[in-house]
């Protein structure tokens, strides 16, 4: 029932409707958000759109990530870091209101991300084959401080895994998720510094423009990194959002090819985050638990925004069937999932 998309074209037609529905491998449709039309005045428009972009990076030694996000009415930008050894984990936030000084690009395949002001500094940059994150945090943890600057390899070439749907009768979500991107540079926090070596850290993208129902829910995982025999291997999983008839965002990525799944089911304990989880897809093509060694809790209570997500580290293990049928066994591969609540 997944339709895959291959003609280029605009997102939305002149009347605010999407002109496809579907997924691709590779970012096809001009993100024409000026076109969105939900509200009868056109000027209250911006302030229901949702814009993000957000960073995760896996080394040897920590994981660490950053987020650029314009919600229309409020700008957000985080950071946070964790030590995979001993699970100590450090994140802050900044809210900036109706997003003044926020810069996003209108599509995933060029331009600049940026804000910055008298305390910090954040920069995501797009060349023809990589992506740089540039954070600038002097005050991070108490004065602690963190620096971060990282190169992502990410050719042309590299598929992605992007759908379009809708949400209701007049929004939609345009998203683009890029795993297993190999990643070099350093990370300094306080006086440690980390040098990032492509053949052991790797990065992802997370990349979402669209119109959300104020009241939301979505699960996602995802997970970028080595099997035994050196190859690339990555997974990104997503439901509760939008109409998923035509198009999710399953996918299994070898090699920076991506291997299409239908449905997959989240099988996970409410409130009780840190039991194992269990992934299997409608095709028999995927038998994973998820077993979490660290919790993540992020709360936003900022007047009309009330944000709740958990996101949990842990290991995949299991076995997932590529397209050709090969059969992937996965020990302990790192990587998160979370369930989100949110009014925005």
């Amino acid at each position: 029932m997944q339709i895959e998309l291959n003609q280029p074209g605009a997102l939305l037609a002149p009347d605010g409707q999407l002109v496809q529905i579907g997924w691709s491998r590779q970012p096809l449709l001009d993100c024409n958000l000026e076109a969105a039309q939900f509200y009868p005045l056109r000027q209250l428009q911006r302030l229901r759109i949702k814009r993000w972009d957000y960073y995760a990076v896996f080394t040897p030694r920590r994981f660490f990530s950053a987020t650029i996000a314009d919600l229309g009415y409020a700008g957000n930008l985080f950071v946070y870091v964790m030590d995979l050894e001993t699970g100590e984990l450090h994140e802050e936030g900044l809210v900036i209101p109706f997003g003044n000084g926020i810069q996003l690009p209108r599509n995933s395949t060029e331009g600049t991300s940026h804000f910055k002001n008298r305390t910090v500094s954040l920069d995501f940059l797009v060349y023809a084959t990589q992506r740089r994150i540039s954070v600038f945090w002097p005050a991070f943890h108490d004065g602690r401080g963190i620096q971060a600057e990282i190169n992502l390899i990410c050719p042309p070439g590299y598929e992605s895994m992007t759908i379009v749907i809708p949400i209701a009768k007049k929004r939609f979500y345009y998203n683009r998720k890029i795993n297993c991107l190999p990643a070099e540079g350093s990370i300094q926090y306080g006086d440690s510094i980390e040098m990032l070596n492509p053949t052991t850290s790797m990065g992802s993208l997370d990349w979402g423009r669209g119109v959300w129902e104020y009241q939301s829910y979505w699960n996602w995982a995802s997970s970028s990194g080595f099997l035994p025999d050196g190859r690339t291997f990555g997974l990104n999983f997503g439901c509760g959002f939008g109409d998923l008839s035509k198009a999710g965002e399953n996918a299994l990525i070898l090699e920076n090819r991506l291997h299409k799944l239908e449905q997959v089911k989240f099988d996970y304990t409410t409130g009780d985050y840190m039991k194992p989880w269990k992934f299997c897809d409608s095709d028999g093509r995927l038998d994973l638990t998820f077993t979490p060694f660290k919790e993540r809790i992020a709360k936003t209570k900022l007047g009309i925004i009330d944000s709740e997500v958990h996101q949990m580290f842990g290991h995949y293990n299991g076995k997932a069937v590529a397209d050709n049928g090969e059969v992937i066994f996965l020990k302990d591969l790192i990587g998160f999932a979370e369930g989100h609540h949110a009014r925005w």
